[in-house]
């Protein structure tokens, strides 16, 4: 036998092997866990004991320990940390574990655990500060300023860390007169009073309450004689402008009258804020980018910076756009996008200086990979798109240990006894995770290509999507159901290329995959728009017919043709359409010039439309090279967005 198919019987062997015994251990781990949700701890001591050399064995300690977390010492859960280091689990536990210590003001007892919080989320980061804080440590409230600002919805572990910054003696007067007028901006009463009385500042519920009544009544003769009057007074506009945006714009040159120049550019701020996040109900206003340009010059917090830019890039002023980058905090500066918008707008300025500086800032885009922002600066250097051909195998070597890394024989062993998908997915991102820290792209490598094989393909494209300098896009760009994608497509008059990056962005390919609101299948269709489509295609609609490849894929292909046309075949428009309805795509065009599409998606008021229509156009273009058709142009698929017709 040669070399070649001896390694390959090994290898499958291997496979086999840990098939096998993942299947042995399937009644195990599947009684432990309904042990552990029924909260038998007996049953699951012994479980601990018998699964102990499985892939798979922490869990029932796991689930032992995280039963009752908040009565385990730091030891237990340093202990299990240390006895499977590095792991998902052990991670996890010890997240927790600090969040929950943090809850309980027991900061002591969680710092003994914070070496082993290694990737927390949002509400762990915030919990890991006030440990921090708490320890003495002064660089907390300089990394956290935009918490300390944020007047969205966060984690109350981040609102926790904020009030335990409003009690530092390192906290300036200017950060908290900042806080301050962003709660009053907000509506936030009660932690405007909180604010405004570590100042001094004492401000009264009760007339807030009032204002809150009627705002407009308040502002027509609203005082101006002092501190309090202009916390009133901005509340007020805030309350306004919440609730009649024209009328607040109306009133905002009277409104700032007689005050001192930084409280009238925090009176512009205010419903100029307010008015660029409520343009799903107001729609896009001029007189809104006006009013944050006159609040320049007063400091922005992170989202107050965020809305100026891109009411600034909706309108195509230039030189607002790089005011609003301007004010904003330096890791913010340097996100590829706001990057993107500087350049833009540097180029537009006549000066071979400025136009210098956005050639450079294009080029350190376009090499430093092949996202949104990285091909658009590719096509502003007028280079073609085509590193998607990279086919970069695995070794023979890097298959074999695939096999012997303990994070995927878990991930693999969950797959094959087919547990919750929320115990495999964490043990398969943590195991990309461990691997990317290393740098290893030949593991991720393997690992992508035998879940492709699988047909465990939104896994493969997480693994192939974090390679560093090996790259292969036939994993990271999966292509199943081709024959059907591309025939469908054809049919129903679109580019197949942009139906694959859609599916890619709405399901990754996982055929019985459910939103929260309904649509289901590889292209998440809802259940009405299938009934459409199907009285469209003369069919009668079947619900069950929906989890059918072909079925699905060929009233997403004709759905999607559907809204193309109803949208001035604007693919654009069409895949915004797509994700928040056609009417909102409409909605959102311009009312009296037309604009650049990147303008009209940057400006796309609904967070999620606007990331989904960058990632699926960033697809498709992937999806053009991988389906034969050359070199790619991002800017060629989206063309200009033209003025709303009215009817």
């Amino acid at each position: 036998m040669k070399q070649k198919n001896v390694t390959s019987y090994l290898l499958g062997f291997m496979a086999l092997a840990l098939s096998n015994h993942a299947q042995a251990s399937e009644e195990q781990f599947n009684d432990a866990l309904r042990a552990a949700n029924s909260g038998n701890t007996a049953l699951l001591q012994q479980y601990r004991a018998s699964m102990q050399n499985d892939a798979l064995g922490y869990y029932p300690e796991y689930w032992i320990l995280n039963s009752n977390l908040a009565f385990q010492s730091p030891n237990s859960i340093v202990n299990f940390a240390q006895r499977y280091p590095q792991s998902a689990m052990a991670e996890k536990l010890a997240a927790d574990f600090v969040e929950v210590k943090v809850k309980q003001g027991d900061f002591a007892n969680a710092q003994s655990v914070l070496p082993y919080v290694t990737n927390p989320d949002q509400a762990e980061i915030c919990a890991v500060a006030q440990v921090r804080a708490k320890s003495g440590d002064p660089l907390v409230y300089a990394e956290f300023k935009d918490i300390w600002l944020k007047t969205d919805s966060q984690p109350e572990s981040c609102s926790g860390l904020a009030r335990m910054m409003l009690s530092s003696p390192l906290m300036t007067t200017a950060d908290r007169q900042q806080r301050l007028y962003a709660q009053l901006r907000a509506g936030q009463s009660g932690l405007a009073v909180a604010t405004a009385q570590t100042i001094g500042l004492n401000l009264s519920l009760s007339q807030f309450n009032q204002i809150q009544a009627n705002p407009l009544n308040y502002l027509w003769s609203a005082p101006k004689n002092n501190s309090a009057d202009h916390a009133y007074l901005i509340y007020a506009l805030g309350r306004a402008a919440d609730t009649d945006l024209t009328t607040a714009l109306q009133s905002l040159n009277k409104a700032a009258q007689g005050l001192p120049p930084e409280i009238q550019k925090y009176v512009y701020r205010t419903v100029g804020y307010i008015g660029g996040t409520t343009v799903m109900k107001n729609n896009f206003n001029k007189e809104v980018l006006n009013a944050l340009d006159a609040s320049y010059g007063a400091p922005f917090s992170p989202e107050e910076a965020e809305i100026y830019a891109r009411q600034a890039v909706r309108f195509g002023n230039w030189e607002s756009i790089l005011r609003a980058i301007d004010s904003m905090s330096v890791n913010q500066k340097q996100e590829e996008r706001w990057q993107y918008w500087l350049a833009k707008a540097l180029e537009r300025r006549a000066d071979p200086e400025s136009k210098q500086s956005a050639k450079m800032i294009y080029q350190r885009l376009a090499a430093a990979g092949d996202d949104y922002y990285n091909l658009l600066a590719k096509d502003r250097l007028g280079i073609r798109y085509n590193e998607a051909q990279d086919r970069s195998e695995p070794t023979t070597n890097d298959l074999q240990r695939l096999t012997q890394d303990i994070h995927f024989r878990r991930a693999f062993a969950l797959r094959n006894i087919r547990a919750s998908e929320a115990y495999t997915n964490r043990e398969w991102n943590w195991a990309v995770r461990q691997a990317y820290l290393k740098k290893d792209d030949g593991l991720l490598l393997a690992a992508a290509k035998r879940a492709t094989d699988m047909g465990w393909y939104d896994r493969a494209i997480y693994a192939a999507e974090r390679t560093i300098n090996r790259h292969n896009y036939a994993y990271r760009y999966a292509t199943p159901h081709q024959s059907l994608v591309v025939s469908h497509s054809r049919n129903a008059g679109i580019d197949p290329s942009w139906a694959y990056g859609l599916m890619r962005q709405e399901s990754r390919f996982v055929s019985h995959a459910r939103s929260n609101v309904g649509a289901g299948g590889l292209m998440q269709i809802m259940p009405d728009t299938a009934k459409l489509v199907a009285r469209k295609m003369g069919e009668t609609y079947n619900p069950a017919a929906l989890s059918d490849a072909n079925t699905n894929i060929r009233y997403g292909t004709y759905y999607l043709s559907m809204i193309q046309s109803q949208l001035s075949s604007n693919p654009v428009l069409a895949t915004a359409g797509y994700n928040a309805g056609p009417n909102r795509a409409r909605r959102w065009q311009p009312e009296y010039q037309s604009i650049a599409a990147d303008q009209y998606t940057e400006s796309i008021p609904l967070s999620e439309t606007r990331d989904y229509v960058k990632k699926v156009m960033t697809n498709a273009a992937h999806y053009g090279i991988l389906l034969g058709q050359g070199p790619q142009s991002i800017e060629s698929r989206m063309p200009i967005v033209n003025v709303r017709i009215t009817e």
